[in-house]
């Protein structure tokens, strides 16, 4: 048998426990790859994971990268650290020769991300972006639809995505809530809908026109306080986490601020937050297509509807899903769509509701397949393409980009403008 691949996971919060719970429990990834050693700027995250996964593992500083890969003798990394530093690890990772297998967005701004483009080149099959929205079964139907030309050749796309009050909410109380960590949640959360839309499409995004504002999460909504653990509000503020109630959170970050001073509770309604919360753009691609798209983070639900618009008809699609994040309220941690409707209607024809394959899991079951690309022999077929790269990573994220960029300048916003590939 082949030596198994030596991983090592960059960054211990919340996003880092689906790649090191595959590592340490799926069977079938274990028998290709070993967790090696974990690196943090907090010790105490990276000692909840150890705990966590049962085994003993090395731990590292940011600054020790180069120890680390040289002494653990590592052949991949998983980064899923902030995504402001995104870009340092997967740099590091391509230089080195390193398989690097990174969370979305691939990174926050077009200076880091043409630092990626100028090291991708030569190893594009290095790099994996975790888009595990293209692995879940409905998602991928739209694609197959689509390439079998069931509305003919796709001019317009319509999507409007909305995050609920438990999910929605929960980006304005992390470090996404400054621009300067997340890119703001054109990029941040965006990204993976942008993604979506270029690959259900096959089409390159050109130009953006964008406009946002903060509507709800400011002061003028509820007056705020510095953080829920220690509100005098608690009471009627409907947006209270208790970050001491649920374990997780309690020892990933309660008991780690210690160490760097990260509230993972601040008030959602605090004035230093500088994401929009309501926002709206007008994408075009290079063959013509135009994308409409907005982005709401205060719905009283969870899930999307989108419109794909041919030549020959029409796809929609309806999802209704609860949220998949590690928050307070009571839709936590249910990745799976709960309610799905999706349609063609071809022209002069009878509209159809196409078969969905059925599946569980986060992400609306994308995410033991997206593990799988992730970790396992690469697969000798996939004909949608839905493994993702560097270059699917840089053209969902610089969507986003030009969005904030189109509404900071003031007018539209060409991708060429910002990075070359």
């Amino acid at each position: 048998m082949a030596r198994k691949k030596r991983f090592a996971v960059i960054g211990t919060g919340g996003r880092s426990g689906m790649f090191w719970n595959a590592l340490v429990k799926d069977k079938e990834i274990r028998k290709h790859n070993r967790l090696v050693a974990l690196m943090d700027s907090n010790a105490k995250r990276m000692d909840f994971v150890e705990g966590a996964a049962g085994r003993k593992l090395p731990k590292y500083k940011p600054h020790q990268f180069d120890l680390m890969v040289r002494k653990e003798k590592v052949d991949g990394i998983v980064v899923t650290t902030r995504d402001s530093v995104h870009d340092l690890y997967i740099v590091k990772g391509l230089k080195k020769g390193l398989k690097v297998v990174t969370e979305k967005p691939m990174t926050t701004d077009e200076h880091k991300c043409q630092r990626i483009l100028d090291a991708l080149k030569g190893r594009e099959k290095n790099l994996v972006v975790t888009f595990n929205y293209r692995y879940a079964p409905h998602n991928t139907r739209v694609k197959e639809l689509i390439r079998e030309g069931a509305i003919g050749e796709v001019t317009m796309v319509e999507l409007q995505w909305y995050l609920d009050v438990t999910h929605g909410a929960d980006y304005y109380r992390r470090w996404h809530r400054q621009k300067t960590n997340s890119g703001s949640l054109w990029v941040h959360k965006a990204t993976h809908h942008f993604d979506l839309v270029n690959w259900w499409t096959g089409s390159v995004p050109e130009k953006v026109y964008a406009l946002g504002t903060r509507r709800f999460y400011r002061p003028e909504t509820f007056e705020p306080r510095e953080r829920c653990l220690t509100c005098d509000a608690k009471k009627k503020c409907p947006f209270f986490l208790d970050i001491g109630k649920k374990e997780g959170l309690q020892k990933m970050y309660l008991e780690a601020e210690a160490e760097d001073g990260y509230f993972r509770d601040r008030c959602v309604f605090s004035a230093d937050v500088d994401i929009w919360d309501t926002r709206a753009a007008t994408v075009q691609y290079s063959n013509g297509m135009i994308l409409s798209y907005s982005l709401n983070n205060y719905a009283p639900f969870e899930g999307y509807r989108l419109g794909v618009v041919g030549t020959g008809g029409r796809i929609d699609l309806f999802v209704h899903e609860h949220a998949y994040v590690n928050a307070g309220g009571k839709r936590e941690l249910e990745g799976a769509a709960k309610g799905l409707m999706l349609r063609v209607c071809p022209q002069f024809k009878k509209p159809y509701e196409p078969r969905i394959k059925k599946a569980s899991g986060g992400h609306g079951g994308g995410d033991v397949r997206l593990l799988a690309d992730c970790f396992l022999p690469r697969r000798k077929k996939d004909p949608l393409k839905t493994a993702a790269g560097g270059v699917d990573g840089a053209r969902s994220i610089l969507v986003g980009v030009a969005a904030r960029r189109s509404i900071e300048w003031g007018r539209p916003v060409r991708i060429d403008e910002l990075v070359s590939f």
